[in-house]
């Protein structure tokens, strides 16, 4: 690590940068440009140059440079804003001679890239350094400054002389190493250290290759680690160097905050010498190391590393019993009091060599069940994974790989029977099965959620606006266990729902809560099992469905048993099956609906449209019957006759 990076070929996979130089009138842009491309100051130059490309090999990284000039005149400020929409980087030129045009930048310029959503690293040049009066005493770093503490785009500043060839190389180089190997998703300038992301890669990385897992980079291993992100190997002498340098920067007093020890170079260490290089300028190293290893510039693997799963709309996405084993061997490794009860601080520990931690937001954040302590057990942890599985697959392989899965990711999962053959076969063989949890405001809907992982009854009464995930793991009888997703559709969302055809492919059992106290309650809950089971009818995606009666510690509206009875028997569903979340009365409401799902040819409701065209269809098909017989016996008698006809003849 000693030796810094000789060069890429299109890092970042950039295959060009384009340079949009603006600026007042006769701060020496065409000049800067012109002198660049040819080595020599030009006596006249236009207004406004053509289009410039520097070749490949002008710069090490041999990535094409193409610079943009643009006019100085208000009338062409609509194509010049339009370049700067399309430009990579932006070089803001004033002239060094003319104050009033450093003024310029942190008044129009600056504001304006601002105004235009222009966000690529910008490098500010001061032109015609030759000409600048001598007097001034003020240094570049005491200009720009407070620009900089402003305007924090600005990625860094330059004065240079096109007349007398002073760093005009360095302006372009500036700004072509500020796109391929920019500073922002590394280090953060105001309190100069590693931001949070580069450090949680970084630390991917160096336990990557702490082959020996002893938390420390022995002489061997950081040789191998040089030669795969340098393609160089260290000399004893470099190594010896680096833990030198760091030693004297990090002597350390505990064990953690060593940079080297006894077993070699440690992660506190290996993050030092990054910081090092950043601040020194040299990014690129860092960046080399970074994308060897597969991360993009948002500090992310790349998109070409994370597989894809293709499948029909209802086939659904599973871990492999392998994946399972897996994870949970992170958990024991992670869990180390081993009381089954990972705390936040170990998850987040699990997740350290991630972009972040992908629970820590909707859809899975609170979606499983808590422990007394706050933690999760390892049941908890599996469904987690489950959820993110079932919903984002490539994400959820993602992260498989940000915390050390060691196999193939995509056999880390595995992709479902279509349900449709499921209802043939009237049987699913899914491990995760997924309910929709649908009824109006107030029917109870938040609190059987709430039940499922664990959660105190509130009689706060609460309205969910967006859609809600809650997921566990249900015993079922002779120790078999399946992880269920209940998934809760708002009210005011279910006519959105239903304007895909295919929005319940992904179902495999639908829950009709209705507050059984409340006789509205009851009438919109069916009607809402009308519409999606006629939707269901109408797309081919029927789903089995089950009624629950909410709060049935309060009393029934009057003839609630009866009337809910009837539309059962009418639809041809299991009667409401009463719970009170508030009394703790689930009535085994999860394992009943675990069983709807698992016999899919059951439960499914009918409407009347649906019964109308189911005997319409067998009407036509009965009468189709009907004909062929009728054709058939005429096509029989017919070839009867002619054999008839043929016999008296011959005999004649």
């Amino acid at each position: 690590m000693a030796k810094a990076a000789s060069g890429t070929t299109n890092p970042g996979g950039k295959s060009g940068v384009r340079i949009v130089v603006a600026g007042d009138r006769g701060t020496g842009k065409s000049s800067l440009i012109v002198t660049a491309a040819a080595d020599t100051f030009p006596a006249n130059v236009p207004p406004v140059l053509p289009p410039t490309r520097l070749p490949e090999d002008f710069y090490p990284d041999r990535v094409p440079v193409t610079i943009i000039d643009t006019s100085s005149r208000v009338e062409d400020s609509g194509k010049v804003a339009e370049e700067l929409k399309r430009a990579d980087a932006v070089v803001l030129t004033y002239a060094c001679d003319k104050p009033e045009t450093l003024d310029r930048l942190s008044t129009f310029w600056l504001p304006e890239l601002r105004r235009l959503e222009v966000k690529v690293p910008v490098i500010v040049v001061g032109c015609k350094l030759d000409l600048r009066d001598e007097n001034q005493q003020m240094s570049l770093e005491q200009v720009m400054s407070p620009i900089m503490q402003q305007f924090r785009e600005i990625e860094t500043c330059i004065e240079c002389s096109a007349f007398k060839h002073i760093q005009i190389p360095e302006v372009f180089y500036y700004a072509q190493k500020a796109v391929l190997h920019p500073t922002g998703p590394l280090f953060d300038q105001e309190s100069q250290t590693l931001k949070p992301r580069c450090v949680r890669a970084l630390k991917r990385i160096f336990i990557l290759c702490d082959h020996d897992r002893d938390g420390a980079l022995s002489d061997a291993e950081l040789n191998d680690f040089q030669v795969k992100c340098f393609n160089a190997p260290l000399q004893p002498s470099e190594i010896i160097d680096v833990k030198r340098v760091v030693e004297e920067k990090l002597p350390g007093g505990g064990g953690t905050d060593r940079g080297v020890n006894e077993r070699g170079l440690t992660l506190t260490g290996f993050l030092f010498l990054h910081a090092l290089f950043i601040e020194k300028g040299r990014l690129e190293t860092t960046w080399t190391v970074l994308r060897k290893f597969g991360y993009n510039n948002d500090i992310k693997l790349a998109d070409e590393l994370i597989p894809t799963f293709k499948r029909a709309p209802d086939q659904s996405v599973e871990l492999t019993n392998e994946t399972i084993e897996f994870l949970k061997g992170i958990y024991e490794l992670f869990d180390s009091d081993y009381d089954n009860n990972l705390r936040p601080v170990e998850l987040e520990d699990i997740f350290s060599t991630a972009p972040e931690s992908p629970w820590d937001e909707a859809p899975y954040k609170d979606a499983a069940e808590k422990t007394a302590l706050g933690g999760l057990s390892v049941n908890a942890f599996l469904s987690e994974w489950a959820l993110m599985t079932l919903l984002d697959p490539s994400r959820a392989v993602e992260n498989l790989i940000y915390i050390g899965y060691p196999g193939d990711p995509s056999a880390a999962v595995c992709i479902t029977r279509r349900r449709r053959l499921d209802r043939k076969k009237q049987q699913s063989d899914r491990n995760v099965l997924q309910c929709f949890v649908l009824g109006p405001k107030n029917a109870g809907k938040s609190a059987l959620l709430n039940s499922f992982i664990g959660r105190p009854f509130s009689d706060a009464a609460s309205s969910t606006t967006e859609d809600r995930y809650a997921v566990n793991v249900v015993d079922l009888p002779g120790g078999i266990k399946k992880t269920l997703v209940l998934r809760e559709i708002p009210e005011d969302e279910v006519k959105k729902l239903l304007s895909n055809k295919e929005s319940l492919a992904s179902c495999d059992v639908a829950v009709f809560v209705h507050d059984s106290s409340d006789e509205f309650s009851w009438r919109r809950a069916t009607e809402l099992l009308v519409e999606v089971a006629g939707h269901g009818e109408d797309t081919g995606y029927e789903v089995p469905c089950l009624v629950v009666a909410a709060k049935d510690d309060l009393n029934s509206f009057p003839m609630a048993i009866q009337e809910s009875a009837r539309v059962s028997q009418d639809m041809g569903i299991e009667a409401p099956i009463p719970i009170s979340s508030k009394m703790g009365d689930t009535n085994n409401i999860f394992r009943r609906i675990v069983n709807a799902a698992e016999h899919p040819h059951l439960s499914i409701p009918e409407t009347e449209a649906g019964r109308s065209r189911k005997q319409y269809h067998r009407l036509i098909n009965r009468s189709l019957m009907l004909v062929s017989v009728g054709a058939a016996v005429t096509i029989v008698g017919l070839a009867a006759y002619r054999v008839y006809a043929a016999r008296k003849n011959t005999s004649g």
